[in-house]
């Protein structure tokens, strides 16, 4: 979920898979903004002996839209190469790996780093070596030094990581996917009366798997447009975020003598925003396209975001569960909270002290108003739990989306756009019921902050329920 296997043919090339993005103002330096962008999830931590990598047929990128109109005004863009040393071995190591030049290190990869504003390119660095998989005690005996050598702070002021972390997004996923069961109400299920006849305990489908990140620290001047000033109402202080996979147009297969080789301009296989987005709003037939356009031309897919297929599904599954989400579908009134929410920004006056619009152009970005501080003590339901600096403004690793996704489907957002509607007292207790007290390796501090990589050693498979 959030953007594991989202779309039929991105599932069929995770590489290039988005699977989660975040964007928010650094705890510990709020004159920064951090950006992560995860790619090839649901990773085995014992999968090797080729243990996952960044595709070097790929051009990975985290875009920035300052001004509202959907399109990238800074872009960070990562571009990958893999060497290996020792060409008669079939290893990944052959001892222990305890540096970034160890010559035990038989497949070692490495990054070109370029940022792109209004379309002018500068590299800022030529290759940045990745840390290489967490594959065991023995193979990566000092994992956690292996990362901060592949840490860089760079002389224009941004600090940028890329490689192996945890997945630190938690979801039920075996259970939300199997006709909607969430399971602290299964037994409430309309399918599930007869089956469950209780509660039951939720189970994090993504914990001790792992994910590849792309992890950027960037100064507040290099993504919010010049403006006299940035107060919390002030346009100028918000920013939108998403992270595209693009490959080349014509791939050849190469036979016994050649290799293969990768031609033409790049185009767009993979993108996300805000969470869930092509997961639970774009219909099927679309996603694939989805995938392929800019946030720009998102009001092609508005109408799925004004009737949600699954507002209509939880009446449906759920039977007298939320009698006023049912009438507000029957109505068939446009939920413009959603809109807000994902396509637009919320604009000021609907929450106090809060907004985060970019504008009229309907794009699915992370939106992240950067004037609100750093929360001291952050609440899981970001914005819904009174903590201003969470979801849905810009993203957190810790931040509860699941839960906060499916209470404003479920109605709990309208009042803000509709002071008459009751919303049910279900949707403010629907939950997956996870949180990331669930997620085994503990989310860092700092830079970049997701947690260690499960080593292949100590998890040699899926924690098992």
């Amino acid at each position: 979920m959030s953007s594991h296997r989202e779309a039929p043919e991105i599932a069929k090339d995770p590489v290039a898979d988005s699977s989660d993005l975040y964007a928010f103002v650094t705890p510990n330096q709020p004159d920064t903004v951090t950006l992560i962008a995860n790619y090839v999830p649901l990773q085995l931590p014992s999968g090797g002996p080729n243990f996952f990598e960044f595709g070097d047929d790929v051009r990975y990128e985290i875009h920035i839209d300052n001004d509202g109109d959907g399109n990238p005004d800074v872009t960070y863009r990562f571009e990958f190469t893999t060497e290996i040393t020792n060409q008669n071995s079939f290893l990944y190591n052959t001892g222990p790996i305890e540096s970034l030049e160890s010559k035990n290190w038989n497949r070692r990869q490495f990054y070109r780093l370029t940022r792109i504003v209004d379309g002018r390119a500068r590299v800022l660095a030529h290759k940045l070596p990745c840390p290489p998989c967490n594959v065991g005690p023995l193979s990566t005996p000092k994992y956690q030094n292996l990362v901060r050598q592949a840490t860089f702070k760079l002389s224009t002021g941004e600090k940028v990581f890329a490689g192996q972390r945890a997945d630190g997004f938690f979801v039920d996923l075996g259970a939300v996917f199997d006709l909607g069961t969430l399971r602290p109400f299964q037994q409430l299920h309309v399918a599930g009366k007869k089956l469950f006849q209780a509660e039951g305990e939720p189970v994090n489908a993504l914990d001790r798997l792992n994910v590849h990140s792309l992890a950027v620290q960037v100064p507040l001047s290099q993504v919010r447009r010049k403006a006299a000033r940035y107060g919390v109402a002030d346009r100028a202080s918000t920013i939108g975020v998403w992270t595209t996979a693009s490959r080349q147009q014509v791939r050849v297969l190469g036979d016994r003598v050649a290799a293969d080789t990768a031609a033409g301009p790049f185009t767009q296989v993979s993108r996300l925003g805000n969470p869930l987005f092509n997961e639970v709003i774009v219909p099927m037939s679309r996603k694939d396209v989805w995938n392929t356009l800019p946030p720009s031309e998102d009001k092609r897919f508005a109408g799925f975001v004004e009737r949600p297929e699954l507002a209509g599904l939880l009446p449906a599954l759920y039977p007298g569960v939320f009698p006023s989400l049912d009438a507000l579908n029957k109505s068939k009134k446009p939920r413009a909270d959603l809109v807000a929410i994902l396509l637009t920004g919320i604009p000021a006056g609907l929450i106090d002290g809060f907004a985060n619009t970019t504008g009229d152009v309907q794009a699915d970005m992370l939106r992240l108003n950067t004037a609100i501080r750093p929360s001291r003590t952050p609440d899981r339901f970001g914005v819904l739990g009174g903590d201003l600096a969470g979801f849905p403004n810009g993203r957190r690793v810790s931040d509860d989306v699941v839960t906060i996704a499916l209470r404003a489907i479920a109605g709990l957002t309208v009042p803000l756009v509709d002071k008459t509607f009751r919303p049910d007292a279900a949707a403010a207790a629907v939950t997956p019921g996870l949180s990331a007290a669930d997620v085994t390796a503990p989310f860092l501090a700092d830079f970049p902050f997701l947690g260690t990589p499960y080593d292949g050693f100590g998890n040699p498979q899926a924690k098992k329920s």
